[in-house]
Parts: C-alpha cells; sequence; structure tokens
C-alpha cells in the first residue's frame, strides 16, 4: 500500500518539553524505529507539523537586532529543512546508513490571497506561556495570543490550502519507492501575484495538508498520528466512548470541540469522502495495528458508527 502518515507535534516534542534539538532527534527516533516496520511492505510518506520550532525560530529572530526579521514563510522553510534533516538522519539509521532511499522535499502550498484567515488568526506556534509571560510577549512584540488549554501560545493566520505544488515531484519519487518527508508544517503558504509565486506570513494546518496531498497522491491510507489511540465521544466526560468506526456523512463538526482534533477529523472525513482509500486517527507505537485495522479511529465511507 501507499501510505501518508501525518505526525502530530507530540511526535516531535511532547507538551511540556524544552525546544531542544537532542529531545527532539529523540522523539523522532521513536518515529523511526515505528516507520521502518512498515517500511519493507509499504511505500510511505510521512507530513509533519513544526508549529513549536517556526515559534521558537521567530522568537529568536526577532532577538537579532543586527537584521530586519526573517518573514514566516522563509521560517516555515527552514523549521521544515531542519524537521526534515532529523527525519531523514532517524529513518536512515534504521535502514542502514548505505540504504539511500529516505528524502526530504520543502513543500510549497497554494492558498488564495483573499483567504479571510488572513483577518482572523488562529493557528498555534511558538513555545507555551503562562498568562504573566502571555501578555508580555503581546506587549512586546505585537503578537495575537490566545489560551491554548491552561496555556497561551502565539497565534497566526492559517489560510485553507488549496494546491500543493510539488505533487508531482513526490508522486515520482514514490514510484521509485522512495520514503518521503515532505508537506512540512502543512508547507510553506504561496501565492501567486502577476503570474508568480509568492510567501505569504502565515502557518497552514498540517492536517488539511496532508489530507489534500494523500488526496492528490491517491494514496491507500493516510493515517493521522496523535497522543491518542482514537476518537473519543464526549472526550473527558462520564460518558466518553472510544470511537471505532466513524461514519464520515453523519460528520456535524459541532459536536466536537474547537481543538487539535477537529482539524485532524474535518482531514479524515475529506479524505474519505474523496477518495477509495481509507482515514485513520491513533497513536504512533500502535501504527502496525492501524494499518491493519485493528487500532484507531477508522474513517470510510461503508461503515456505521460502532466503539470499542
Amino acid at each position: 500500500m501507499n501510505i501518508l502518515i501525518a505526525l502530530g507535534g507530540n511526535a516531535l516534542l511532547q507538551r511540556g518539553e524544552p525546544l531542544e534539538a537532542e529531545t527532539q532527534r529523540i522523539n523522532i527516533k521513536k518515529v523511526a524505529e515505528v516507520v521502518n516496520k512498515i517500511s519493507e511492505e509499504h511505500n510511505v510518506i510521512i507530513t509533519h507539523g513544526n508549529g513549536p520550532q517556526v515559534g521558537l525560530l521567530a522568537l529568536q529572530n526577532l532577538n537579532y537586532k543586527e537584521t530586519k526579521p526573517y518573514p514566516l514563510d522563509v521560517l516555515g522553510a527552514e523549521s521544515s529543512g531542519m524537521i526534515g534533516y532529523m527525519l531523514i538522519q532517524e529513518l536512515s539509521n534504521e535502514l542502514g546508513i548505505y540504504d539511500q532511499s529516505v528524502v526530504n522535499v520543502i513543500t510549497r502550498t497554494l492558498v488564495d490571497k483573499n483567504d479571510p484567515a488572513f483577518n482572523n488568526p488562529t493557528k498555534f506556534i511558538g513555545p507555551v506561556y503562562n498568562k504573566q509571560e502571555s501578555e508580555e510577549m503581546k506587549s512586546k512584540y505585537g503578537w495575537e495570543i490566545k489560551a491554548d488549554g491552561e496555556y497561551y501560545r502565539r497565534v497566526v493566520p492559517s489560510p485553507k490550502p488549496k494546491k500543493i505544488i510539488e505533487t508531482n515531484v513526490i508522486k515520482e519519487l514514490l514510484e521509485k519507492k522512495h520514503i518521503i518527508v515532505c508537506g512540512g508544517g502543512g508547507g510553506v503558504p504561496t501565492i501567486i501575484e502577476n503570474e508568480k509565486y509568492k510567501g505569504v506570513e502565515a502557518v497552514i494546518d498540517k492536517d488539511l495538508t496532508s489530507s489534500l496531498l494523500a488526496q492528490e497522491l491517491g494514496v491507500d491510507a493516510f493515517v493521522i498520528l496523535t497522543d491518542v489511540s482514537c476518537v473519543y465521544e464526549n472526550y473527558k466526560q462520564e460518558d466518553e466512548k472510544m470511537i471505532k468506526h466513524f461514519p464520515v456523512f453523519e460528520f456535524d463538526e459541532n459536536s466536537y470541540p474547537d481543538g487539535s482534533m477537529l482539524p485532524k477529523i474535518k482531514a479524515a472525513v475529506d479524505f474519505s469522502i474523496n477518495n477509495e482509500g481509507f482515514a485513520s486517527i491513533g497513536k504512533l507505537e500502535e501504527l502496525e495495528d492501524i494499518i491493519n485495522k485493528k487500532s484507531g479511529t477508522i474513517f470510510d465511507t461503508l461503515f456505521e458508527k460502532s466503539y470499542y
């Protein structure tokens, strides 16, 4: 099978962990170990987020007074190179250093320059702050900051992805059986202006980009990995249930609170409706079982809702 795996942010950095290179390398090594187990039987494409990393780069950038701050699209590409390097390094180490089949593709994603998201920043980036720290950062840098659970984080525009510019290149690499890391951070947000490409300051939701790329590639399975085993109904309530089969045509986004899970569900539903393959949401450590439909929440047009 051709499988696109969308790594959740927790795969690179657990909440509360320091944004240090070695911490991320250790987490990424665990990803590589799991992916290596399935790569012998399947063709793998890996996408990933970059929220904490691009936020840190932006913060470091602001503190270097000798140059004008780099725009967010450039920092996004920089973070994609950094994380992509770590992923292909650890994947190569798992596969064997003489295996040259792992590649990272810096990916650009087309967006609409008139997308209303540019007037309503919602995408969390960067490290978490307490209430006092968030007020200081807002005052010092003029950032938009919103609550993210019990913490606070910077928010930036998150326009909807329209097309992946590098899809044909990724297809060629997939046909040659390469393991491909791409779509980092949702891809570098790009518009067309005067018949030329132009980067814009935003961060695209990685799950929506991953779903779009999975559809453009026509993969057999689209797997979103996160820190829970499946999608829950009535999450963290007394009557919560673990959903096994998710009926995509019955999806009502008002039934799920805004947060990191809702865009994942939207991405999985969109893929399932527009593609012959199946989508699933589950835990990194259970990847093999997810692919074999023994774990995770499975999204398909044929199922009625069922629970574990």
